[in-house]
C-alpha cells in the first residue's frame, strides 16, 4: 500500500521532464537563416530586385486549398542602404493592389522593412541564398482588415529568379501560406 501512493508522484515528474524534453527537441529542430550561410549563390535582395521584378503567386489556406492566385510586377530603386519596392498585385478576380516597401540594410545581413499595410516594422535576416522576414499584416477582410504573422522565407535559385514561401498565422495558429515565383524575364 505505501508503494501505490508514491507512483504517481514519481510519474508526475517522469512526465513533465518528457514534454520538456520534446519542447526542447522541437525548439532546436526549427530551421534558422544561417544554416544557409554556405548555400550559394548568395543573396543580395537590393541586386536582385533592383530594376523590374515579376511574381507569380497563390495563398492556401490551411488544409492546402488553394484560395487565391495573383501576379506581381516590381520596381526596384537602390539609393545607398534605401531600396524602395512598388509591388502592383493583380488577383484572379482582376482586383488590384498596390504595396510600397521601403527596406533598409541595417549591416550584417540584417534588414528592416516598412510599408503602409505593415504593423510597426518588418525585421528580417540574410545568409547565404536566404532571406527570413517576420511582419504583421494588416490584410483586407471582409469589409474590415485583419492583422496577421507573416514567416516569410526566400530562397535565391540563380541570378534570375527565386522562391517565396510565407506561412500565415494568427494568435499562434497556421490559417494559411503565401508561395511565390519571382523571375527577372516576364512571367507568362
Amino acid at each position: 500500500m505505501l508503494c501505490n501512493r508514491f507512483r504517481p508522484r514519481q510519474k508526475i515528474p517522469l512526465l513533465a521532464l518528457l514534454f520538456s524534453a520534446m519542447a526542447l527537441l522541437a525548439g532546436c529542430s526549427s530551421v534558422q537563416v544561417d544554416d544557409y550561410a554556405e548555400q550559394t549563390p548568395k543573396l543580395d535582395i537590393f541586386k536582385f530586385f533592383a530594376g523590374t521584378t515579376y511574381a507569380q503567386g497563390q495563398f492556401q489556406n490551411r488544409s492546402g486549398q488553394v484560395l487565391r492566385r495573383f501576379s506581381v510586377q516590381m520596381e526596384g530603386v537602390v539609393d545607398g542602404d534605401k531600396l524602395v519596392l512598388d509591388e502592383h498585385f493583380i488577383y484572379d478576380n482582376g482586383e488590384k493592389q498596390r504595396r510600397i516597401w521601403r527596406i533598409t540594410d541595417l549591416g550584417d545581413g540584417n534588414y528592416r522593412g516598412e510599408a503602409d499595410d505593415v504593423i510597426g516594422a518588418a525585421v528580417g535576416r540574410s545568409a547565404g541564398n536566404a532571406l527570413q522576414w517576420q511582419y504583421v499584416l494588416d490584410l483586407p477582410y471582409k469589409n474590415d482588415t485583419i492583422a496577421v504573422n507573416f514567416n516569410d522565407w526566400m530562397w535565391l535559385q540563380n541570378e534570375q529568379s527565386m522562391f517565396n514561401r510565407a506561412k500565415v498565422s494568427k494568435f499562434g495558429f497556421t490559417v494559411g501560406e503565401v508561395t511565390l515565383f519571382f523571375s527577372k524575364q516576364p512571367l507568362p
